[in-house]
Formats: C-alpha cells, structure tokens, sequence
C-alpha cells in the first residue's frame, strides 16, 4: 500500500474517481467520515484540500444519493437521474417524504418557488414549523427540501460548517454541459453504475455490486447478464464463496498488498458487511445506535488493515479541544500475526499527527496491555 509524503488536489481526484464516491456521514467523533478513505489510502493529506476539491466551480464533484449520501463524480449525475426520476413519482425514498410527490407536492413548489427567486437556502433558513426534538425529527420545510433534492430539482451547493446542506437550482450548480447531457434508460444506467462497481471492488458478488451504488436487487439481473455478454464482467468460481462471482476484465489477480491502513467505517473496502466477512473472516457491525452497554466492541470502530487483512479494530474519538486521540477499545483477532499492536501504534501515530491532535492516549478499557504499556491511559477512565 503506497503511501504519498506531498499529495496534491490531482490525486485526490484521481482516488475518488477510482472509488467512484465517497460516503457522506455526519459523525464526527473522530473525523466526517468522506475524508477518512483518501487518508488510508494516499497518507496524511491536507484535509482543506478536500474541501477545496469539492468546492471548486465548475464542479467536478456532487453530493447525491450513491451508497447512501455521497460526493460523487460529475459524470454520475446522468446516471442517477432513474432515481431522481423515482423519487419525483415517491418511489425509492424515505417515507415521510411520499407526501410530497403527491398530497403536499403544492408545499415542495413552493419551496422550490423560493429557492427559484431567493437563491441558496438550508432548512436553518427557511421559516416554518419548527421541527422537534431529536436526531431524525424534522421540520416539514426540512422534508420538502430533502424530497426535491432526493427528486433531482434542486442540488447541493456545499455544506456548512454545521455540515447541514445548503440547496440551489441544478442550473446554478452543476455544470451546463452535464445538464445537457441525455438522460440514459434505467437500464442502461445502472448498467454502467454496475460496471464502475465491478471496476473498484475487481471480484464481487452480484449483491456486492449493486450494494455500492445502492441499486435494487430487482433491477441488476438484467444490466449484470449484458456485462457478462459484452466481456466487461468474467463469471468466475471464488474458493468458500457460495455465491457466483464476477471478475472486471481489467482487474488483476494474484497481487500481495503490504501495507497497514485504518478504515473508515464507511469505507467502500468494508462498508457491504457480507462482502467483508467473505473475504476477511471479518465480522463487523456497526455500533453508533446500539445501547452503550450492548456494544460489543465499540462506539466508532475503525478496522484495522495489515499486509491484505483485518486483524484489528479500534474505538476512537478525537478530544480536539485536549488535543488527544484516544483509544476507547481495542480489539486484536486471534490470528493476526505478533506485529500487529506495533503496526496499529504506528497507524495510530500517523493518523493523530493527521488530525493535528499532539498526543495518544489509551483508555484501560482499550483491553490490549502492550497499547497500556505504550501509552500511559486517559486520566479519569
């Protein structure tokens, strides 16, 4: 795995067209989850560069639903459109913003109307009922902007520091030659939305490549079968998978990676939890909504890569104000090889340099002694 001393903006495009996205997410116990996957795979980069990247006019890069809210790049957008084109008829979508492709569609005009003659807005900025307490509670103004950008009539312009989004007209947004561009049949579509899958994952199963772009199991048996007949995807046998399997033609097999990396836990290397347990051995779930006293291994657990596998997992938070990474827990699996603690401080290290966070510190529930032994624990824990 090949880590870079000077990264520039050129390569961090380069990595995410090869990823085809990255997943957006609004934890940020340790650091917003879309910058993550660049750094595991490229090193310690300059993290306003990102932001840089994904401001830049003409747009190179959009937010839209992709595996879940994603940047992704520009030539997506035609793509997507079968989706935008569901959503404006309240198919695919969450269903408290049905309403809004039917009975309450007068209240997303309206909204839209707004945005039309005001220019950008959020739902910080829009009057109207207030919405509840709690996370998923939302206002109505909040649904009918979430519905029209779920429906492709208005996009996002960026996000603020807050992280919540900030919406315009598609037109003041994305560029014109994209716009432009025909709107390709559903099939077709995902189709080519398969065949990018196919191209970052190298061997997947037909559930694995339609989970990256989030595509329904009713809609891939069809595009899948036009890949295989056009040579862009070889079916092949994958010794313990019991599902068939489809290798991309330009992917090689065969290669040993070296190397350590921390992932994301919503990296596209782990994120379809089956495809990580076929190929790792890895059992990994995600634990942010189980009760604290449920977890099994943590609040946000990032997996831990060496040498092509997992062979560890940390729970991590980032204290900005103290200026301390700190590992909550800890777990090593039973046959990772002796190095692995001392490959996981050296990660660790590098990504709290990344963070600009000075120091390291170790809860004693982090449950591994030679972490306690290299890093004195967190005090009060």
């Amino acid at each position: 795995m090949r880590r870079h001393d000077r990264i520039a903006a050129a390569q961090l495009r380069r990595a995410i067209d090869r990823l085809g996205l990255l997943q957006i997410d609004s934890v940020n116990v340790l650091v917003r989850a879309h910058y993550l996957p660049l750094f595991s795979r490229l090193g310690a980069y300059d993290r306003t560069l990102l932001d840089v990247v994904m401001a830049a006019r003409p747009k190179r890069f959009f937010e839209y639903w992709g595996h879940e809210a994603s940047l992704l790049p520009i030539d997506c957008q035609p793509l997507l459109r079968w989706r935008m084109a569901r959503a404006l008829r309240g198919e695919g979508i969450w269903k408290p913003l049905e309403p809004f492709a039917g009975e309450k569609r007068a209240e997303a005009d309206a909204m839209l109307d707004r945005i039309r003659a005001e220019g950008p807005l959020a739902a910080s900025d829009v009057a109207g009922s207030r919405a509840a307490k709690g996370m998923w509670v939302w206002s109505d103004a909040k649904h009918a902007l979430e519905w029209l950008f779920w429906a492709g009539l208005i996009a996002a312009t960026h996000r603020r520091g807050s992280f919540e989004r900030v919406y315009d007209l598609p037109e003041r947004v994305l560029p014109r030659a994209v716009l432009d561009l025909g709107t390709p049949g559903g099939v077709d579509a995902r189709r080519a939305l398969l065949a990018r899958s196919a191209e970052a994952l190298g061997v997947a199963t037909a559930d694995d490549l339609r989970d990256y772009y989030r595509i329904p199991a009713a809609d891939v048996r069809l595009p899948i079968r036009q890949l295989v007949d056009e040579g862009t995807l070889v079916p092949v046998q994958v010794r313990g998978w019991r599902q068939q399997a489809y290798l991309h033609r330009d992917a090689r097999a065969g290669r040993r990676i070296e190397g350590a990396a921390l992932l994301s836990p919503f990296d596209p290397l782990v994120w379809h939890r089956p495809r990580t347990e076929r190929l790792f051995g890895f059992r990994y779930r995600l634990e942010i909504y189980t009760p604290a006293h449920k977890r099994e291994h943590g609040y946000y657990v990032l997996p831990f890569l060496l040498d092509g596998m997992l062979v560890a997992r940390v729970d991590l938070k980032a204290d900005r104000k103290a200026g301390v990474l700190i590992v909550q827990r800890a777990h090593v699996e039973p046959e990772a090889p002796h190095c692995t603690v001392e490959r996981l401080v050296d990660e660790l290290l590098r990504m709290a340099a990344w963070l600009e966070l000075p120091n390291l510190a170790v809860a004693p529930t982090a449950a591994i002694d030679p972490l306690l032994a290299t890093f004195a624990p967190t005090p009060g824990r």
